[in-house]
């Protein structure tokens, strides 16, 4: 087994465990109550995902079901080994996940698509709020999602109450600059930051969907205001994620939306 495939998660609180890619740092989140797990966004690469139902199996645990925060393509991944189990996404995210199948199934690898197709048609739409309980009947009202259009329409972001745990799909990262494309929408992403402020001044972590966990939230979201106010004040921002040169052009895009706006 591969380094990738064999890498184990990690507890970041009680019963949340987090596991993170080798491509683009990408994250996976197994919740954990008694012998069950919610798994969200499980990624990446085949064998990172063997890996991860083999730690699944190590630790005994039964997936319950699945989450994506988003319909692009490496927030739809799933292994089949992972059972026939209900697959929750908000309402605009499943029909979007629908929508562009063809061109998301493009965009994965070639033993992806051979060993695990159609992975994006069997997410249900859920709506904002308590998730109905992986775990047991009924409504959970420890795991909340907060759904808005920042990065992605129907983007969701997972507040586990009762851990103190924010999941925060493809927003607040230490290693990615604010995205807010597919559709490009300035506004969209501030106002999910906006919306997103008052779980992330009560979370303890933070789990960003590329990039590493914090036990400063706010820390993340005052970066990625700071950043978005210089830009549209017309500054040229002083962020250390800007030393990355894949940025470059996400940066430059960010600063034409600026204008436009």
């Amino acid at each position: 087994m591969s380094p990738a495939a064999s890498r184990a998660a990690y507890e970041i609180a009680p019963g949340v465990h987090v596991t993170t890619s080798a491509r683009y740092a990408t994250t996976s989140t197994v919740v954990v109550r008694d012998d069950r797990a919610l798994l969200v966004d499980p990624a990446w690469t085949v064998a990172e995902l063997d890996g991860l139902l083999a730690w699944l199996g190590r630790h005994d645990l039964r997936v319950a079901a699945g989450l994506s925060t988003h319909a692009h393509h490496d927030h739809l991944l799933w292994h089949p080994g992972f059972g026939e189990v209900p697959r929750w996404a908000s309402r605009r995210t499943a029909e979007l996940a629908d929508e562009w199948h063809e061109e998301l199934s493009r965009q994965l690898d070639e033993d992806y698509r051979r060993r695990f197709p159609d992975s994006f048609r069997s997410l249900t739409g859920v709506d904002a709020g308590p998730l109905a309980d992986p775990f047991a009947d009924g409504l959970d009202e420890s795991i909340e999602l907060i759904v808005h259009d920042g990065h992605a329409p129907g983007h969701t972001a997972v507040w586990l109450a009762d851990r103190g745990v924010l999941l925060a799909g493809d927003m607040l990262s230490d290693l990615e600059l604010p995205l807010p494309f597919h559709p490009d929408d300035l506004d969209a992403y501030l106002a999910a930051l906006d919306a997103l402020a008052p779980v992330v001044s009560r979370a303890s972590a933070l789990v960003p969907g590329h990039g590493n966990v914090t036990d400063e939230p706010l820390a993340r979201l005052d970066a990625d205001r700071r950043y978005l106010d210089a830009v549209l004040a017309g500054a040229d921002p002083d962020d250390p994620r800007r030393a990355d040169p894949e940025m470059d052009d996400a940066h430059r895009r960010i600063v034409e939306l600026a204008r436009e706006r």
